[in-house]
């Protein structure tokens, strides 16, 4: 069991690179952070939201899954990543921990602003739930599924929610509004990382149970240690039952 790892943010600009740049600069950002950390990237960091190409992003994914592998040792990395499954795409977040895939969860609600639904097949609302890593509980929220607060329930007891995101600019407001409301109401850490093209959010970072947000669009990489005592502590002070 690993007490208090660094939680890690990353933060980046992505389309309009190539995949293997892009590859290139989600393994420079991993190395720049600790040993027995929890990592996450944007959403789709790799490919992007690559309609044009899809088998192409699907079939890059595919073969980086053990490169991703090899990022992962000795700490625990989540992305999401374009996916084929027969005739369909998923946006599937990935999480990988000491050079192994350990849990997979497809996106459940898709954003129809951004063609989502034209492109891709939804996962199962089901599927979202708590899973545990090291000792860890961890749950995951792709980008539009923050806004539904029937899924923040399926998570309440979870020690970090990770959020990986593709979010605009016009709605950064509502983005750092949500997942500040997320840490409080589920006395959770969760851990955002958008992506910072110029239309995008930026936002990244980390916000404690407590609702302390760390975040700096300036950055890169953006750490904040994780606290089990300060989940504890919060649950105990305001029992909604987690305690």
């Amino acid at each position: 069991m690993i007490s208090n790892p660094t939680l890690c943010a990353l933060q980046f600009a992505y389309e309009g690179h190539s995949f293997e740049e892009n590859f290139a600069t989600l393994s420079s950002l991993v190395s720049q952070t600790p040993d027995r950390g929890i990592v996450l990237a944007p959403e789709l960091c790799l490919s992007g939201y690559s309609y044009d190409r899809m088998n192409e992003a699907a079939a890059f994914s595919r073969n980086m899954l053990p490169k991703l592998a090899k990022l992962s040792h000795s700490k625990t990395l989540g992305l999401t990543l374009i996916e084929r499954k027969e005739s369909c795409f998923f946006n599937t977040f990935h999480l990988f921990c000491d050079g192994h895939l350990v849990y997979t969860q497809a996106k459940a609600k898709l954003f129809a602003l951004g063609d989502e639904m034209r492109y891709f097949h939804a996962g199962s609302p089901e599927d979202i739930r708590i899973v545990q890593i090291e000792g860890i509980k961890i749950a995951v929220l792709i980008c539009f599924e923050l806004r539904f607060p029937a899924l923040w329930e399926r998570i309440k007891g979870a020690d970090v929610i990770l959020v990986p995101a593709y979010w605009g600019k016009q709605r950064k407001d509502h983005f750092e509004t949500l997942s500040s409301a997320l840490a409080i109401a589920d006395q959770s850490y969760v851990v955002c990382a958008n992506s910072s093209d110029d239309s995008m959010a930026a936002s990244s970072g980390i916000i404690t149970p407590f609702g302390e947000a760390y975040r700096d669009d300036r950055k890169s990489v953006i750490t904040h240690a994780f606290d089990r005592h300060e989940i504890q502590t919060m649950r105990r002070y305001l029992n909604i039952g987690l305690a």
